[in-house]
């Protein structure tokens, strides 16, 4: 059963409408967050929805969050982001956002404990 623990979270503004819940999210050069993109560095994970830009959104940058699979994940294995800021097994190229706790397929809402270093899967 997914959780959340040990969280310390930052207030931004929403770059986009944010609708979904427990995505990867960056910060822009304007300093909102958008979807984290594929294989890319995230400053976190969204807690909160935005349904339009510059609405105040909690991200979640430390700790052990729950996130949005966006496919099949394994216990243990590596996370990154695809394309619309969802959790994925992280191929090669990817940043590595965190490490699974749990197993999971798309649509499930999982564990991952965030890794800040955002080092490339090796």
């Amino acid at each position: 059963m997914a959780f959340s623990e040990d969280i310390k979270t930052k207030t931004y503004r929403a770059g986009v409408a944010l609708p979904t819940q427990f995505i990867f999210v960056t910060m822009a050069a304007d300093g909102q967050v958008d979807p984290t993109g594929v294989g890319a560095r995230a400053d976190g994970v969204l807690l909160t929805t935005a349904t339009a830009v510059d609405e105040a959104v909690a991200v979640a940058y430390d700790g052990r969050v729950m996130v949005k699979a966006g496919g099949t994940i394994a216990r243990g294995g590596p996370v990154s982001a695809n394309a619309s800021g969802l959790g994925v097994a992280s191929a090669t190229t990817n940043i590595i956002l965190g490490r699974a706790l749990e197993a999971a397929v798309v649509n499930q809402i999982f564990t991952v404990e965030l890794e800040r270093a955002g080092n490339i899967q090796p």
